[in-house]
């Protein structure tokens, strides 16, 4: 279900733990498990559940509960915009607003060519760089004005 490189890489997200406790990489496990295949299928997160010796509704509570997750297939770059509030008070409303007319996309959605998936999220734990914006989970993206998200988008079109 998975390759042997995402394997090796849960193997060393397991050995973190005691024996007893390769519960404890599940987070780690998913991550992998999602960056390889670009999404949690069902096969997936069962695979994950199997693979650390532990029920499958509880793999299913965690990649339900954060959602770093993608339980359904997602664009090839999967921009978060920060909603709570400090971001709100600081312009990402209007960041999110931008973004949603440049996409022609809202919330929740995935633009026509799979490109981009539109998703919002919570607090990042950059209230002070607000707007913020995640892009695939991985890479922060701060003060986004107008002008940066004319920059993204086109570094992210080539």
């Amino acid at each position: 279900m998975l390759s042997a490189e995402s394997l090796k890489k849960i193997d060393r997200e397991i050995a973190k733990y005691p024996p007893n406790q390769k519960q404890s990489a599940v987070m780690s496990a998913l991550a992998i498990a999602q960056d390889e295949k670009g999404w949690l299928a069902t096969e997936t997160i069962n695979f994950v559940a199997d693979y650390l010796e532990m029920p499958a509704i509880a793999v299913y509570e965690v990649a339900t509960f954060y959602n770093m997750y993608n339980l359904e297939p997602v664009g090839k770059y999967k921009i978060t915009v920060c909603t709570n509030l400090p971001c709100a008070l600081s312009g990402s409303n209007e960041s999110a607003a931008y973004l949603k007319q440049k996409l022609g996309i809202e919330f929740n959605q995935t633009t026509p060519d799979g490109k981009f998936t539109l998703k919002e999220g919570e607090c990042f734990g950059s209230c002070g760089d607000a707007p913020v914006f995640l892009v695939n989970n991985k890479r922060m993206c701060s003060f986004m004005s107008n002008e940066k998200i004319d920059q993204l988008l086109e570094e992210l079109s080539k």
